[in-house]
C-alpha cells in the first residue's frame, strides 16, 4: 500500500507546495545554500537505502511503493545521502501543467464512430484520469463514475477528487462521456471512469504528486492511465513511476505538451510522455494539419485531434485545445482494445499497426492517427 499520501496535514502539504511553487517549467529551481531545506525526490536501491534517507530527512513527505521517497533535506545531508551506494539518484521536485489552451470532429477522425455504433464500448474497462479531478455529478459521467484518489492537497484544492479546475473533466469527457444524447459522447462511453487528482485548481502539481497518482492506478488495478499534463524537467522519480506502472499492465498514455510555439522544437515532447513506456501523443486539427503548439520530436507514437474539441465542463460542456485532448483519444482508443482482450503492450501495437498515415514527418505523427474501425477489425 502506498504510505502516508493522505495523512499530509494542510500546513504539511502547503509547506511542500511552498517548496517547490518557485520552480519554473523552464528555468528549474534556483541554488540551495547550504543549510537550506529543500524538497527532493530520492531514489533507494534496497531498504537499507530508504532507512538512510528517512533518517537524514527532516520530513518524509510521501513514501512509494516502488524504491523512492519525496522528503524534505537540508543540502548538507542531501550531499551526504546522495554519495551512498544504497541511494539510486536524488532530484529535484519538478513542476508539472496541465496541457490545454482554452479556447468534435474527433470521434470520426478517429473512427471512434464506427466502435461505439458496433458496440465495442469498453464496458469493464477501468480509465484513470491523472490531472485535476473529475466533476463527480456531472450527467454525462455520473452513472459510470467509479472511486477517485488524490495526491494534490493544498488550501486552493483541499481534499478530494473533485474537479476544480475543469481540465480533468474535459478530458473524462471525451474519454467517457454516455451516450445520453445530451451534452457530448466519448469515445470509449461504457468505460469506468476514475478521477486520479495530482493537480491543483491552477493545473500545477509537482512529479512527487503525478508519481504517487500513477502508483494509485496500479494499486487500484486499473487498465489505463491518461496523463494530461506534461513538465519540461526529466524526473526519475517520474520515470520509476511509469516503468512500474508499464511492468504491472496499465496502459499509459500522454500529451507530448504545448511547446511547439515556444522555439525549442524540434525535439520538444515533454516528460512524462518522453518516457517509452508512454504512449506520446501529439496534436492535428480536423483536417489532419498539425498544430502548431503541439510539441514534436522522435518519441512521438499518435497524432490525435486536438484542436477546438468540445467536451464536458464541471457546469456544462466547452471547447479547448491541446495535447491534453489528443492523448485523451489514444488512452480511449487503449481501453476498447484491453475491453476486446488485448493487453496494454497488444493494444498498442495493434494501435500502431493500424494507424493512418497523414503525411506529416515522423516526429510531428508517429505512426499516424489511430484508426479504430480498422484497429477492431470493423468491416
Amino acid at each position: 500500500m502506498a504510505r502516508d499520501r493522505r495523512s499530509l496535514s494542510r500546513r504539511s502539504a502547503l509547506r511542500t507546495i511552498g517548496a517547490t511553487t518557485g520552480v519554473s517549467v523552464v528555468s528549474g529551481l534556483a541554488t540551495a545554500a547550504p543549510g537550506d531545506v529543500v524538497v527532493r525526490n530520492i531514489g533507494v536501491a534496497n531498504a537499507t537505502g530508504r532507512s538512510t534517507v528517512k533518517q537524514a530527512a527532516e520530513d518524509v513527505v510521501r513514501e512509494f511503493d516502488f524504491d523512492a521517497l519525496t522528503v524534505r533535506i537540508t543540502e548538507d545531508d542531501l550531499q551526504g545521502v546522495a554519495s551512498d551506494p544504497n541511494v539510486r539518484y536524488t532530484e529535484q521536485n519538478g513542476v508539472f501543467m496541465s496541457q490545454s489552451h482554452d479556447v468534435s470532429y474527433g470521434i470520426y477522425q478517429t473512427n471512434a464512430y464506427y466502435s461505439i455504433t458496433e458496440c465495442y464500448r469498453a464496458e469493464d474497462v477501468d480509465v484513470a484520469v491523472v490531472d485535476t479531478g473529475i466533476a463527480p455529478d456531472h450527467p454525462d459521467l455520473e452513472s459510470h463514475l467509479g472511486d477517485g484518489t488524490y495526491s494534490m492537497q493544498s488550501l486552493e484544492s483541499p481534499p478530494g477528487w473533485a474537479d476544480d479546475s475543469g481540465h480533468g473533466t474535459h478530458c473524462a469527457g471525451i474519454i467517457g462521456a454516455i451516450d445520453n444524447r445530451q451534452g457530448v459522447l466519448g469515445a470509449a462511453p461504457r468505460a469506468t471512469m476514475h478521477a486520479v487528482k495530482v493537480l491543483d485548481d491552477s493545473g500545477v502539481g509537482t512529479a512527487s504528486h503525478v508519481a504517487a497518482g500513477i502508483e494509485d492506478v496500479v494499486e487500484k488495478g486499473w487498465h489505463v492511465a491518461v496523463l494530461p499534463l506534461a513538465g519540461k524537467q526529466n524526473s526519475s522519480l517520474l520515470a520509476d513511476a511509469c516503468s512500474y506502472a508499464s511492468n504491472n499492465n496499465v496502459f499509459l498514455a500522454a500529451a507530448a505538451g504545448n511547446t511547439g510555439n515556444t522555439g525549442e522544437c524540434p525535439d520538444c515532447v515533454a516528460y512524462p510522455a518522453r518516457f517509452s513506456e508512454c504512449v506520446a501523443v501529439s496534436a492535428v486539427d480536423g483536417g489532419g494539419d498539425f498544430a502548431p503548439f503541439s510539441a514534436r520530436g522522435p518519441e512521438i507514437e499518435f497524432a490525435g485531434p486536438g484542436v477546438d474539441i468540445v467536451s464536458l465542463s464541471p457546469t456544462g460542456k466547452e471547447y479547448r485545445t491541446g495535447t491534453s485532448m489528443a492523448a485523451s483519444y489514444i488512452g480511449a482508443a487503449g481501453a476498447i482494445l484491453i475491453g476486446e482482450g488485448y493487453t496494454p503492450t497488444q493494444a498498442r501495437q495493434q494501435l500502431q499497426t493500424t494507424a493512418r498515415d497523414l503525411g506529416l514527418p515522423s516526429d510531428k505523427q508517429g505512426y499516424g492517427m489511430i484508426d479504430l474501425k480498422k484497429a477492431l477489425g470493423i468491416k
